[in-house]
């Protein structure tokens, strides 16, 4: 797209004159003439978002085979067709196109992101051309036409506001602010963060009170909105920790296989002076013992087991490995507004002359309990209540609505909290708006900072009802009344200081007034209400925290966890809120012009200690985030407005608001919280790590029994004797009982403690040393089981064949008894709930035994697998091998968790 001089990237508008706008622009009150339009709009381009390009989809779908363990896997399918073995063959391609299409389908989140932030944009604008007024298409808007606004429209385009009438306009989804901001005409200063730009009108927000103009500043990727599609069009996708570290295991299994292979070919040709044919199929079995090609199945599965478990606690998982990312979170950065609030305005604070009360409700809903010192009291017994009531429910222009049992506002969040105070004060909303009859009213506006209604009632009894900015209603009273209704003298000074507490607080303020008039008034002017009228009280309001929220964040702590809040709203809200929730560093607060006065040196100092963020912009949530993750952090963030869309993107694990999230967040996270409850989130950490547990578990299980198989043919190629176990043999327990033992183990269920272990470093690897000793010990352990069961049959006059049966049923013997301890890996498997298991075990445990016994009896299958009927006794003796190798391993990890205490207490 083409850009003019007149719609380049400048951010300054806000801080112009009005007159100086329209000059630049070129344009006048009047709008543009039609011709000027269309010259502007072939130079500008349309009033939309610049589509990405894209990838065909046959290349997208084929980038998805390029990664080494695809390569490895495709290998091995090779090496098993070559050898015939085509069910396996079968197996392992339908695994690598199976990832292929699952990774296909989760693709392209970003460009999903833009569309979703490209329907945003208004599809009409109402504008000035010529001097006459016309609905046009919004994308035919170009710099310099005239806009006009009013109530229930969306904003086509960035605007400098030219006139306002008691206009306010909700930005949250660019700023993160609950409360619609009043918007004003004069200039502000011109480092004034976005929220703060009174005299601008952002394209994609909605205007929900009053009217206004203005003249279009930006269009289409100028736009505030159109910064946020270019910034997501450049964050960078972070590849999941899981996904980097089997990309590391592939690489270094590919080379460890293709080594040993080679010294195996080497030795066995020059040394051994075997035939190079049979040492080459040899090598072959070989590499389909060491490759574990059911591993990507049954880390699939066990992701796949996740995602359900997530879904039952309202976690929608849109890519299967976030599951285990969400497991490794250190520091969730979180959005306020909607997310640790309930983004509903309510009435928390009543002040009168005499006493400061405190309100309880939920939401919308006009019920809650009046409290004084701690103590429930009656509205009835405080008469200045009735009066203050009444004033926040006719001087309003909202509506409640009752639907499904969910109390809704239709109008101004904050007028929408006064009806409820107004009915939680015992006032019937329907039947005394309609008993007082609104006659005049003088709409808000930003220059007076009060609006004010004439109302009669039945009796024709006619008052004027005032609300307004607290200051403002107090130069306009001349008394104040007292607790039982009767008038008093103005006391300032009481007012102020109760204001001020309770503003630092992070309540917003309004006080009401009012003022009797003579019955037959039926006009209602400025000099009506100016320095005469009576202060009734003052209400003061917040976008109260979720109650589950406060639970969350302490057991976030307990997990070793930080919780940083970042918001687009003013830094003592934000401290108010972090107090209410329970952060650990609630009074230190970096706002966003502190965030633009640092490096990124500074910020990465600094990111550690603050936990709360204020007047942030999208930029500045992509530095914090990538400041935490500079420090080797795992990230999640929450959010749910079109601004935390970058964000999400470039954290480890975007968690997005299912109910009031914007799509453009929604397509732009790995995660959507079906209930948008904060408690949500700790749940699905807690999922998150039981998914990583168990693929720990799978892959602590697999490798040991791959390298054992693997070394009992390494031991006989290098000795030049007969395979223990043959070739098929090998491929019965990779193709049947391994990958339906592995299978077992990602439904095991949560264990003791895993949310009280610190997060685990981002870049643990997957295979710790730990790990690599538990492997090459199991192995040693399952070749000397082998061997030892082979040669003792070989010595008591058995058959190759019985000999070999024996073998293969004793490395399923250990293999069986190996998953017992495997289940148990952080804590004792010598409990009576380690032995129970769970149902998914034992049936495994059974159809791998029924499997085993129909080969080594049926004479069909001896016939295909080369075995013998095994004798009892020695049948026993199979069995006391797999509880040897069980004893064995049990007490070994014992004394290494010894050895671990007495290091950790030294």
């Amino acid at each position: 797209m083409q850009t003019s001089e007149l719609d380049k990237q400048k951010t300054s508008w806000h801080s112009e004159p009005v007159e100086s706008s329209l000059e630049e622009l070129k344009s006048s009150t009047s709008g543009l003439e039609e011709q000027e339009a269309q010259a502007r709009l072939e130079k500008n381009g349309p009033n939309r978002l610049p589509e990405a390009e894209k990838r065909s989809v046959l290349i997208s779908f084929l980038l998805h085979f390029h990664n080494i363990l695809i390569y490895v896997l495709l290998g091995s399918a090779f090496i098993t067709a070559v050898l015939g073995h085509w069910i396996d063959t079968g197996v392992i391609l339908a695994v690598v196109v199976a990832n292929a299409i699952m990774g296909f389908i989760q693709e392209g989140k970003a460009e999903k992101a833009m569309d979703a932030i490209r329907q945003m944009l208004a599809p009409r604008a109402n504008v000035i051309r010529g001097g006459d007024r016309a609905s046009i298409e919004g994308e035919k808007l170009v710099p310099g036409d005239i806009v006009l606004l009013e109530a229930g429209d969306k904003v086509p385009a960035d605007l400098r506001l030219l006139s306002v009438h008691g206009m306010s306009v909700q930005e949250a989804i660019l700023t993160g602010e609950s409360v619609p901001v009043q918007k004003q005409t004069k200039a502000v200063a011109a480092d004034a963060a976005l929220g703060d730009r009174l005299c601008m009108a952002f394209s994609g927000t909605l205007v929900v009170a009053g009217q206004g103009k203005g003249v279009v500043v930006a269009t289409a990727g100028n736009t505030e909105i159109g910064r946020i599609s270019h910034l997501l069009s450049e964050v960078e996708t972070l590849s999941t920790p899981l996904v980097k570290q089997m990309s590391v295991f592939a690489k270094w299994l590919t080379v460890l296989i293709l080594c040993i292979a080679a010294i195996l070919l080497l030795y066995g040709y020059f040394v051994a002076n075997t035939a190079f044919a049979d040492l080459f199929m040899a090598v072959v079995g070989l590499s389909v013992a060491a490759i574990p090609e059911g591993l990507p199945a049954i880390l699939t599965i066990t992701l796949a087991v996740g995602v359900q478990a997530m879904a039952r606690r309202q976690v929608i998982v849109r890519r299967l490995p976030a599951i285990e990312t969400l497991g490794a979170v250190s520091v969730i950065c979180s959005d306020k507004t909607g997310t640790l609030t309930r983004n509903e305005m309510l009435v928390t604070s009543v002040l009168t002359s005499e006493h400061l009360f405190s309100l309880e409700g939920e939401g919308y809903k006009p019920e809650g309990m009046l409290s004084l010192d701690d103590s429930h009291v009656s509205p009835a017994d405080y008469g200045v209540l009735d009066q203050l009531a009444r004033a926040a429910a006719l001087c309003n222009d909202a509506a409640l609505h009752e639907k499904d049992g969910q109390w809704q506002a239709e109008g101004d969040p904050m007028e929408g909290a006064l009806l409820a105070f107004a009915g939680k004060m015992g006032m019937e909303l329907r039947k005394g708006q309609k008993d007082w009859t609104r006659t005049d009213a003088i709409p808000f506006d930003a220059q007076y900072r009060f609006m004010a209604t004439l109302n009669h009632d039945q009796n024709q009894n006619a008052f004027v009802f005032v609300k307004g900015a607290p200051e403002r209603i107090l130069s306009m009273c001349q008394q104040q009344m007292g607790i039982d209704g009767t008038e008093q003298a103005l006391d300032s000074d009481y007012w102020q200081q109760q204001a001020e507490a309770i503003a630092a607080k992070g309540q917003r303020l309004l006080a009401f007034a009012l003022k009797a008039m003579p019955a037959e008034h039926k006009v209602l002017q400025h000099q009506d209400v100016e320095a005469s009228l009576t202060l009734l009280g003052m209400a003061g309001m917040s976008d109260p925290p979720r109650p589950e929220a406060i639970t969350a964040i302490a057991e976030c702590y307990e997990a070793g966890i930080r919780v940083k809040m970042i918001t687009g709203d003013h830094a003592k809200t934000a401290a108010a809120i972090g107090r209410q929730i329970g952060l650990q560093n609630p009074d230190k607060v970096l706002t966003g012009a502190d965030l633009d006065a640092m490096d990124d040196q500074a910020l990465s100092a600094s990111v550690l200690d603050c936990d709360i963020f204020a007047r942030t912009s999208p930029e500045h949530k992509l530095r914090l985030v990538t400041a935490l993750q500079a420090h080797d952090m795992t990230v999640a963030m929450t959010g749910d407005g079109v601004n935390d869309a970058p964000a999400l993107k470039r954290a480890d694990a975007g968690i997005a608001m299912g109910l009031k999230g914007s799509e453009a967040a929604k397509e732009a996270a790995e995660l959507v919280l079906a209930d948008d409850n904060f408690a949500s989130i700790v749940a699905a950490v807690r999922e998150g790590r039981t998914v990583y547990a168990n693929l720990k578990k799978v892959i602590s299980w697999t490798l040991p029994t791959n390298a054992g198989e693997a070394m009992v043919i390494i031991v006989a190629l290098l000795l030049g004797i007969a395979l223990p176990i043959t070739p098929v043999q090998i491929l019965w327990i990779n193709l049947v009982t391994a990958i339906t033992l592995g299978i077992a183990l990602a439904f095991e269920p949560t264990e003791d403690h895993t949310m009280r272990r610190p997060p685990r470093p981002r870049s643990e690897p997957l295979l710790s040393a730990e790990l690599i000793w538990h492997i090459i010990f199991v192995s040693l352990l399952f070749l000397a089981g082998v061997y030892g069961i082979y040669y003792f049959a070989l010595e008591r006059g058995y058959s190759m064949e019985l000999a070999g049966t024996l073998a293969l049923n004793t490395l399923v013997a250990m293999e069986i008894f190996h998953l017992f301890f495997i289940r148990n890996i952080y804590g004792t498997s010598l409990t009576w709930k380690a032995i129970r298991g769970t149902k998914v075990v034992w049936m495994v445990v059974i159809a791998v035994t029924a499997a085993q016994f129909a080969i080594t009896y049926l004479p069909a299958l001896q016939t295909v697998f080369a075995t013998e009927s095994v004798p009892f006794w020695d049948g026993v003796l199979v069995f006391a091998i797999g509880v040897a190798l069980f004893a064995i391993v049990e007490t070994e990890k014992q004394i290494r968790f010894a050895i671990r205490s007495k290091l950790n207490n030294h």
